[in-house]
């Protein structure tokens, strides 16, 4: 009989588990900034931010260096105390896609695509089960080969997470690796409740946010050993079919595999975009804004081949009140013609927007979205002049691929309030980087 191969987590042999990284890289639009910079990005104090904007601008992300003297991610460029000199650097998103890309080039060098799942643009979660075998490298030793890569072809610092399956591996990275000199936290199921059953804030693990910590408050339970000692009837009372996951979690299990991700399809799809506006607009002047995002996101649909039943508008206001206004419409038609779909948000923006109040985010979302093939209209819609809309719009997408999309503007992109000229030099949202000097 065979002896059982080698335990790369300590415990447990390979044959009864999986082996699972999660990879981060430290503040990694910072990280990016720095390296094209040539300076070492865990010692350097910079900020990535559009200073240009105001000081209310927050930053995308703070270098570890300026972490290290308590300044938190996402903070706004005011709260940063004075005393403290730092680089402000303009973000760069066409630079950060392709470090991306470059960083997913080296996972491709060792690991097959169907094992590595890109869960952010500077996080990957990979089953590297069956390549300890191929390398013949302990878990912890092919992470550290992973990392090393990175930052002497890149000189991009990561952080890494090794566990016994996915959510194992997360909270390694999240909670554990922080404290480790080597960047590199590890978990079993034993050692998880060893090691982190009281560990606080509840918060810290994945996917518990204020608001589910806050209902677990009401059961005296503050801690992942509450969750796990709690009566289930009354976790699935409050939490329905999710307390299901509450205490799978809390016992550090995770039945999902990298094939269930792979595998899965979502059962219905949305297309969405919000942007936060350069000021406190008014009522007339977010009005347009909303149009002009709303025809955007028409076309964007077109480009994609779907339409929509179904619409939804967000309203944030500029003023201290922390709150704002949303509503939806079930349209008559399925369409992504924005001659049909316009007069839904009209209807919805002047029956939810406080006129009183000055506006600075605006978001929509497109629900439900299926294949063009299931397009429908009323009887009463001219399905010629529907032809003859769709042809415009194919020539304007296919202009607008071609030379760039402020190639074509739309009559509402030029008012002197309109954002969609700017937005279209933008990726996510973020300035793209290529009107700026290198």
């Amino acid at each position: 009989m065979e002896k059982p191969t080698f335990d790369y987590l300590k415990g447990v042999s390979v044959e009864k588990q999986r082996v699972y990284f999660v990879i981060d890289m430290k503040s990694f639009f910072a990280s990016v900034e720095c390296a094209e910079r040539g300076l070492d990005a865990l010692k350097t104090k910079l900020v990535v931010a559009d200073k240009e904007r105001t000081d209310a601008t927050i930053c995308l992300a703070v270098s570890p260096a300026m972490k290290e003297l308590g300044v938190k991610n996402r903070c706004r460029l005011y709260e940063i105390p004075k005393n403290i000199d730092f680089i402000t650097a303009k973000p760069r998103m066409k630079k950060y896609i392709e470090y991306a890309a470059e960083i997913y080039e080296i996972y491709l060098k060792y690991i097959d695509k169907n094992d590595i799942h890109v869960y952010s643009i500077d996080e990957s979660i990979i089953d590297v089960t069956d390549y300890l075998k191929i390398y013949n490298l302990k878990a912890k030793q092919f992470a550290t080969k992973l990392m090393n890569e990175i930052n002497e072809k890149l000189h991009i610092p990561s952080t890494a997470g090794i566990g016994s399956n996915m959510y194992l591996a997360k909270i390694a990275l999240d909670i554990t690796a922080k404290h480790s000199p080597d960047r590199i936290g590890w978990l079993t199921e034993e050692k998880f409740i060893k090691e982190l059953w009281h560990h606080k804030p509840i918060t810290d693990f994945w996917q518990i946010s204020k608001g589910i910590a806050r209902r677990l408050e009401k059961y005296g339970i503050y801690d992942m050993e509450g969750i796990a000692k709690a009566k289930e009837d009354v976790l699935y009372k409050e939490f329905g079919v999710n307390a299901e996951l509450l205490i799978d979690h809390a016992w550090g299990r995770e039945s999902c595999l990298m094939s269930d991700i792979k595998n899965y399809k979502a059962k219905s799809k949305s297309m969405s975009s919000s942007q936060i506006l350069p000021s406190n607009y008014s009522y007339n002047d977010a009005k347009i804004v909303m149009e002009e995002m709303v025809q955007n996101g028409c076309y964007e649909m077109a480009r994609e081949g779907y339409v929509t039943p179904l619409v939804y508008l967000f309203i944030g206001y500029g003023d201290k009140k922390n709150d704002g206004t949303k509503g939806m419409r079930r349209m008559n038609e399925t369409t992504n013609l924005y001659t049909v779909i316009r007069k839904y948000y009209e209807d919805i923006f002047d029956e939810i927007v406080d006129k009183s109040r000055p506006i600075r985010r605006i978001g929509y979302e497109f629900s439900n979205i299926l294949p063009e093939e299931y397009e429908r209209y009323d009887m009463f819609t001219d399905i010629e002049n529907v032809k003859k809309q769709k042809r415009l719009i194919k020539s304007v997408i296919e202009l607008q691929d071609k030379y760039g999309k402020n190639s074509i503007l739309k009559g509402v992109d030029l008012f002197e309030k309109a954002t969609q000229q700017d937005r279209n030099k933008m990726i996510g949202g973020h300035n793209d980087g290529t009107s700026e000097d290198e």
